[in-house]
């Protein structure tokens, strides 16, 4: 699928390894949707990427957290005139807690935004595609959807759902000419692990800190994934040979090795 005079609705693009996509989707000719909670930011961004690639950058400032969102923002997309031939889904937070512990508000939100909010976007957005024959969803999950996550419980498996539903639709459009790609990104050097409190835990020191890829190459491996029709892209070889290892392991085995690896660091 070529990507000049498509569209790309991308969530979480305020930021991190949403913002690397819309640079990266800009740069190829894109026409993009910029959604994220941060009305000034996405302006910023949508000013930086018009001005630099002579695409057109829409902006629409909601909280995917809210039950209503994906309605809002499906009406707010028709009423501008505009279609989604390329859906990335990569809005998303984690938390770094115990989880009897954890606040029962966030675990909500967590949910409502890494699970709900997808997975109503995509069933909006993906009949037209089908209509119209061509369109990509990219759905950002993570390595951590493939272990379980000892004090990430609720983050782990909420990566967990999107690998397996991303898989899962994604067969189901076998011979369509349509795809959904999970993107499976391990440690990234964004805003992340200060908003979830990763940096108080042990994986956020030494080996873990020198694998860690930037945004913009995690980015440019999702997009090309997507553009291939690529079911699922694990980023980076160390994370492909830690997601292999891991898969060998009983479950409880790579349970107890996540939460020894992700001990705060006082213990």
């Amino acid at each position: 699928m070529t990507i000049p005079t498509s569209t790309a609705l991308i969530t979480g693009a305020s930021s991190g390894i949403g913002e690397a996509i819309a640079r990266q989707l800009a740069a190829h000719g894109a026409n993009l949707i910029l959604v994220a909670r941060s009305e000034r930011k996405l302006q910023v961004l949508a000013e930086d990427l018009t001005r630099q690639y002579g695409i057109r950058a829409e902006v629409i400032a909601i909280d995917l957290s809210h039950p209503d969102a994906g309605k809002l923002l499906q009406d707010e997309v028709t009423a501008r005139g505009l279609h989604v031939d390329l859906l990335v889904n990569n809005a998303g937070f984690g938390g770094f807690s115990e989880f009897a512990r954890q606040d029962q508000a966030e675990i909500g939100e967590m949910i409502a935004v890494n699970i709900m909010a997808l997975t109503d976007l995509t069933r909006r957005f993906l009949p037209a595609m089908l209509e119209r024959g061509r369109g990509r969803v990219l759905n950002v999950a993570s390595t951590a959807g493939f272990i379980p996550g000892p004090l990430m419980a609720v983050y782990y498996a909420t990566k967990a759902y999107v690998l397996s539903f991303s898989e899962a639709v994604n067969e189901e459009l076998r011979g369509t000419g349509l795809s959904v790609t999970a993107l499976c990104p391990g440690p990234v050097d964004t805003g992340f692990q200060d908003a979830a409190t990763l940096n108080e835990s042990k994986l956020m020191t030494g080996v873990t800190r020198l694998a860690m890829l930037d945004v913009e190459t995690v980015a440019r491996i999702g997009v090309e994934a997507m553009l291939r029709g690529q079911g699922v892209a694990v980023a980076g070889l160390a994370n492909k040979v830690q997601v292999s290892a891991f898969r060998l392991l009983p479950r409880a085995a790579a349970a107890r090795i996540i939460a020894g690896v992700q001990a705060r660091r006082e213990e």
